[in-house]
């Protein structure tokens, strides 16, 4: 039995070592990670359960049957982060540079299946030259398994990818189904074709960092929702947004200790909103008053600015927030910010994390390019995103509320379960001065002095209709509160909520306007 144990033992660090210390010492020179440091600073220490460690490939063309490693460039397996559970995989670039095999997607499937079958979390570490070239149809029929696991799993058990390194051609459409894209800047990259595909099609000039880069599609794309300086800060981050995170679609979030006794009115919400109703202000500034200890995991923080989504607490529950930013595009809804929100509304309604809206719109983007781009189609996935969801769904109308984009900011009529008013608040189907001029174009146009009889109107419309009471005295809107005490109101509804049911049709699924 001695021999044994330390043929075992010796085949375990042969694995251990994955292409070689030389090809680590490499990734390092790169400033990148082992395979296996990454997921020794990912997950809790000494929590890591391998399997699969002796899975090598299969193939015996082009002279592969020569050169085996195993393990076959991917670690697999299971273990915790803050103690709960989650299933992991880790592409090793060292050995046939991450490239993906029959074996490589078989073990990812594996830990995947077994995800699915006890309801946790998987998360995918990504570093890989794409399909193993050398097994043809074979290497692709494994991505293609993966893709379907992928599917299946959506709204079972969170997803999460994290691009370390390249993930190029088919392989980028794993992390693309996935619920969140971690990336690292200026080391990994994600794109469908590659700079020198993209200069023999359109003759385009490119650079991977351009083309595929983090700051590309944290910025521009969207494709990544997080993009981290190193890959130290990007493995802590996956490990923060697992703490707002359940296991799976019928677990709830984790709920921290809070004392109730701790609550008091914010004066400094008073004084958020601008006196001049057209003057930006930020809306993360408030909702750093409203949550606990100001602390707020933003989501896509760099793209379609102008509506800010993301994870906090409030009274010690976990809660995703939806917020327009009056700072940028004054907070207009256009076809970028309706796609972002509506993921992200989505992800939170599958995995039971309650919604907070923070409202000041005022109405979707006008102008062609909206226009022929699908704004119609693309607004109305927030719509629908909203409509669908049945978890607890609070509304705070700062501002603005204008037009569509009022019903669709989770109005009364979708189902908002509480809907509350700021006394800054003006609902109406438009701003002031575009309603006056439409409904008294002729008085005013007839006047003596039409500039005085436009202010005269507007003067009237304002006081009418530019306010939050009409809406409440039809119960449209809850409460209308002082934002000081805007806090305390939201943690009790959110309490009171805890035990709502709601319920859509029965159907095999809806169809969401893609």
């Amino acid at each position: 039995m001695h021999d044994k144990i330390a043929e075992l033992r010796e085949k375990r660090e042969l694995s251990r070592q994955g292409g070689g210390k030389d090809k680590i010492a490499r990734q390092h020179q790169q400033g990148k990670l082992s395979a296996r440091e990454r997921l020794e600073l990912l997950l809790d220490e000494g929590s890591f359960e391998e399997v699969d460690v002796f899975v090598k490939h299969r193939s015996k063309d082009f002279g592969l049957e020569k050169q085996t490693f195993y393990g076959d460039g991917v670690v697999t397996g299971f273990g915790t982060i803050e103690g709960r559970p989650v299933a992991v995989y880790s592409q090793d670039f060292t050995v046939f540079g991450g490239s993906l095999s029959e074996t490589h997607a078989e073990k990812i499937c594996k830990i995947m299946n077994m995800a699915m079958k006890t309801g946790i979390p998987v998360i995918g570490l990504n570093d890989s030259g794409g399909a193993r070239i050398q097994e043809g149809v074979v290497s692709l029929g494994g991505y293609a398994d993966i893709f379907l696991l992928n599917t299946l799993a959506s709204g079972v058990v969170p997803q999460i990818s994290v691009v370390l390194g390249p993930c190029a051609g088919g392989a980028v459409y794993s992390p693309a189904i996935t619920d969140f894209v971690f990336m690292v800047k200026n080391s990994s990259y994600m794109f469908v074709t590659g700079p020198n595909v993209v200069k023999t099609v359109t003759h385009e000039e490119v650079t991977f960092e351009d083309l595929g880069g983090a700051e590309t599609h944290s910025v521009k794309s969207g494709v990544a929702h997080f993009a981290f300086d190193n890959e130290i800060e990007t493995l802590m981050n996956v490990r923060h947004l697992m703490e707002y995170i359940p296991l799976n679609f019928k677990d709830k979030p984790l709920s921290k200790e809070f004392n109730k006794g701790t609550l008091k009115r914010d004066e400094r919400l008073n004084y958020v909103i601008p006196e001049i109703a057209n003057k930006p202000y930020d809306i993360k500034e408030v909702i750093k008053l409203l949550v606990d200890e100001e602390i707020f995991f933003e989501v896509h923080a760099n793209y379609a600015e102008n509506i800010v989504c993301g994870f906090a607490r409030m009274g010690g529950m976990s809660i995703g927030i939806v917020a327009n930013q009056p700072s940028v595009l004054a907070g207009v809804l256009d076809i970028n910010a309706s796609v972002k929100g509506a993921r992200f509304v989505r992800f939170c309604d599958a995995f039971n994390i309650p919604l907070l809206v923070l409202e000041d719109v005022p109405g979707f983007l006008p102008g062609t390019d909206q226009e022929w781009n699908g704004i119609i189609r693309h607004g109305a996935k927030l719509l629908f995103a909203f409509c669908e969801a049945t978890v607890p769904k609070i509304t705070v109308i700062t501002r603005k509320a204008y037009g569509g984009a009022y019903d669709v900011m989770n109005s009364k009529h979708i189902r908002g379960d509480f809907n509350f008013a700021w006394p800054s608040a003006e609902i109406a189907v438009m701003g002031p001065k575009g309603a006056v001029e439409i409904i008294f174009k002729r008085e005013i146009a007839a006047a003596d002095d039409p500039e005085a009889a436009l202010n005269e109107k507007l003067e009237e419309y304002i006081k009418k209709f530019a306010n939050p009471y009409t809406a409440a005295e039809r119960g449209f809107i809850d409460d209308v509160i002082e934002p000081a005490d805007t806090r305390i109101r939201l943690i009790n509804a959110f309490q009171l909520l805890k035990t709502k049911k709601d319920k859509n049709p029965s159907k095999k699924h809806s169809n969401i306007p893609l």
